[in-house]
């Protein structure tokens, strides 16, 4: 490790290791994020979370979210509130003239990320899910972040099990069990402060919280699912009410509807579970940030996806985990002539992401994550918005997470915690190999999670 990079890992653990301390008087009485699942189940973090601490989910934790948040202990625990925070460090590799964000300075930034509360757990006896508020430190804003609620009931069909749900929902894919789609990806947390590509697909993140919808999914012998929703977007006035902003991102307020087909199979006494799968999504929005100047552009999104996750042991809670994470998104816009021939741009466009992931859980308390990102699509210079008209961008993020607790032993059952160190490297950006690095970034967070 060369002394640049030590002084920064060095400058970052400085910051975070008093942060650590502050945490600890939240603690308050028997957890996981979101703590309040842990409590109603009786069950430590490790039970449903890959590396002791959300979002990504044990097949203990997808059935747990298949099944609506309703699987209990049959004691009753109050309701189910809970709290989270993010705390960071940021450090560029070059300064972001005019500072990293309005309030920061142009490089190494502590930042009090996010504050969120939650209501998790179980409503009615096959009623349940989470509703999510959130303040932003950054932005300095308070808004309706994610929510999922869930009616399940179960039953038999061709003589074998099947479970049938229903969701209401407000962002594609957050209601997804697996961590291959977009919502609950890898990066499970990441930079307000450094630089991000322009591009990104519509079903990656850009209908958050922006829509609202309900959906219907099934799981059938433990090997297919089923899913189809219809969303319709919200208008600006409820997006305002709700704190989002609606000039910053994409704009709808048409039907939309999003499909997700998956199958499954575990074998090996359940060491080995795999996914494939795919999902799609069709609108009509008007882009953020005056991108298209108020026209309509059609989007239609098709995606493939696959998981595999390995268990040492799965009697254990806290044996070593494997996981790897994969998802390729194509999508193609369409603008009508006249709007395209008023932009002085073309009518059709195509935009692909894809990305990788693997990470190693070692008893449950430190794991290492690689992945590795690729967006390209169409150049132009009237439709993008970057420099040279080039949507294309690629790099790899590397991350080591550290979660203390969290398991059977921990002795703050209603508290957990955890630590992550990740490197952000670009090979190119926002169209241009050159100068790429200079967006390179270290982050490091500290996650704090609490039921009340």
């Amino acid at each position: 490790m060369g002394k640049p990079v030590a002084r920064i890992f060095a400058r970052g653990l400085r910051i975070l290791a008093p942060m650590t301390l502050l945490a600890v008087p939240m603690m308050a009485g028997p957890a996981l994020a979101v703590p309040s699942f842990a409590i109603q189940t009786g069950q430590p973090c490790a039970a449903c979370h890959i590396g002791a601490f959300g979002p990504q989910l044990t097949p203990y934790g997808r059935d747990f979210k298949l099944h609506g948040y309703t699987a209990n202990d049959g004691k009753d625990h109050g309701l189910p509130l809970a709290m989270t925070t993010q705390s960071s460090f940021t450090h560029t590799m070059q300064p972001q003239p005019g500072g990293a964000a309005p309030g920061f300075r142009d490089n190494d930034n502590f930042a009090f990320d996010q504050l969120s509360l939650y209501y998790a757990g179980q409503i009615a006896p096959e009623v349940g899910g989470f509703i999510e508020l959130n303040y932003d430190g950054v932005a300095q804003k308070a808004a309706l972040n994610n929510v999922d609620i869930r009616h399940v009931s179960e039953g038999q069909l061709f003589g074998q099990d099947v479970l049938i749900g229903v969701t209401v929902n407000n962002n594609p894919t957050v209601q997804d069990p697996w961590n291959s789609t977009p919502a609950w990806g890898f990066p499970y947390n990441q930079s307000a402060l450094a630089p991000t590509p322009t591009a990104s697909t519509l079903v990656d993140g850009g209908l958050g919280q922006r829509v609202a919808g309900v959906g219907v999914y099934t799981m059938w012998n433990d090997f297919l699912y089923l899913e189809g929703d219809a969303y319709r977007g919200l208008s600006a006035p409820a997006m305002t009410a709700l704190g989002q902003v609606p000039d910053d991102g994409d704009q709808t307020t048409s039907f939309l509807p999003y499909a997700r087909v998956a199958m499954i199979k575990d074998w090996g006494d359940k060491k080995h579970h795999a996914e494939i799968g795919a999902y799609a999504l069709s609108a009509n929005v008007v882009p953020g940030g005056g991108q298209t100047l108020g026209f309509n552009v059609h989007k239609t999104d098709i995606a493939v996806d696959a998981t595999y996750q390995f268990i040492s042991d799965p009697a254990k809670v806290t044996s070593d985990r494997l996981s790897a994470h994969a998802t390729y998104i194509h999508e193609t816009a369409k603008l009508a002539w006249g709007d395209a021939l008023a932009l002085g741009a073309f009518s059709d466009h195509w935009l692909d992401t894809m990305r990788f992931d693997v990470s190693y859980s070692i008893a449950a308390t430190v794991t290492p994550s690689m992945q590795y990102f690729r967006t390209v699509g169409m150049a132009d210079a009237a439709y993008w918005a970057t420099p040279n008209g080039s949507p294309n961008s690629d790099g790899m993020i590397v991350e080591v997470a550290y979660v203390p607790w969290g398991k059977p032993d921990s002795p703050f059952q209603n508290m957990n915690v955890r630590l992550a160190v990740q490197y952000v490297k670009y090979f190119s950006f926002d169209g241009s190999y050159a100068n790429a690095n200079r967006n390179d970034h270290f982050y490091f967070s500290l996650w704090t999670a609490v039921k009340f």
